[in-house]
């Protein structure tokens, strides 16, 4: 496969600049008529008979992108040819900001995992908005994760969030609270009852469409700030992403083990499949996996947890573009 014989040359240049530099090929390929269909001819055929529907949307596979990938939503026209089920863009916040400086995206092959402490890097929502109001909607379903930009105070956090949700509204088929990422100071400390209640408030005033909104959970939640979580979200929003990087550095090799930044991959995996089964004991609210996906086993394993749909990304950067048509063929063949 073209992916694996050229993964050692990628696997040697700076994690972002190949990011960026494919993201950028993508998004020329996106203009073309057509590319969707030419790259999901190029990387096979996809698990069949594999429609979900979930809180009110109908999702032709249960296997999504995470956010993070595709931020700015420039990619959304040609990701669905990698054999997706849905897509997740952002985290997008209320006004353009660049994050944190470079370095701030680490690989560790050999655990199959990455570190990235990026800090909600994005256009702002506006100009996400306006990219999708002038781009064909994608052909599955858009999520949009939002975010919250560096140095808003706690007590704004409630209007920020329902700012972004109104510009962005009328695009996505469900929305994301993100207050768990740990690369934006203070952000997880708004995963308290009486914060994410306010959020939530807020957001659900300017959801005039009704549309189905979610909270996004850190793996590093104490037993009793997760129960407090999901019995506030169980009341006012409409079901969970489970879950974000982790600050653990839990068998990570000496040399990363100080690098700030939230830790994806392989590590995290058995870490947020027991956080999806703790999830599920406490409500029927519908439940997005992630975190640690890369196989057929692993899928299984995050729905068999209680998950009704999954995401991946590290996964897919360490699998290359043929893993989700992958995965979705395993799925079909012992659904």
């Amino acid at each position: 496969m073209l992916y694996e014989s050229i993964k050692p040359w990628l696997f040697t240049l700076d994690a972002e600049r190949v990011h960026e530099e494919m993201s950028g090929l993508m998004a020329l390929a996106a203009h073309i008529p057509g590319s969707e269909q030419v790259l999901s001819l190029l990387t096979g055929a996809a698990g069949q008979n594999l429609e979900k529907t979930v809180f009110g949307v109908k999702f032709p596979n249960p296997i999504g992108l995470a956010a993070g990938f595709d931020k700015d939503g420039k990619l959304i026209s040609i990701l669905p040819g990698l054999g997706f089920g849905f897509l997740e863009i952002g985290s997008v916040t209320l006004e353009p900001q660049s994050g944190n400086p470079k370095p701030r995206l680490f690989r560790l092959p050999a655990e199959g995992a990455i570190i990235n402490r990026l800090g909600f890097n994005s256009e702002g929502a506006r100009a996400v908005a306006l990219r999708l109001s002038s781009s064909p909607p994608p052909s599955v379903p858009l999520g949009i994760n939002l975010g919250l930009n560096k140095g808003t105070p706690a007590t704004m956090a409630p209007k920020a969030y329902a700012q972004t949700f109104r510009l962005l509204a009328k695009h996505g088929d469900y929305f994301v609270i993100n207050v768990s990422s740990p690369n934006t100071p203070g952000l997880r400390d708004l995963q308290t009852a009486t914060n994410l209640a306010r959020i939530l408030e807020a957001i659900q005033d300017a959801n005039a469409g009704r549309k189905p909104v979610l909270v996004k959970l850190s793996p590093d939640l104490a037993d009793g700030d997760l129960a407090d979580c999901v019995g506030v979200a169980a009341k006012m929003a409409q079901g969970f992403v489970v879950s974000n990087t982790t600050i653990s550095r839990e068998s990570v090799p000496e040399q990363y083990r100080h690098e700030a930044g939230g830790l994806s991959g392989s590590p995290l995996r058995a870490r947020a499949t027991e956080l999806v089964r703790k999830v599920r004991a406490m409500t029927a609210l519908p439940i997005i996996g992630v975190g640690g996906i890369a196989t057929p086993a692993d899928v299984r394993e995050r729905l068999d947890a209680g998950a009704d749909l999954i995401q991946l990304y590290t996964g897919l950067i360490y699998g290359g573009p043929g893993t989700v048509k992958r995965l979705t063929r395993d799925l079909a063949a012992t659904q």
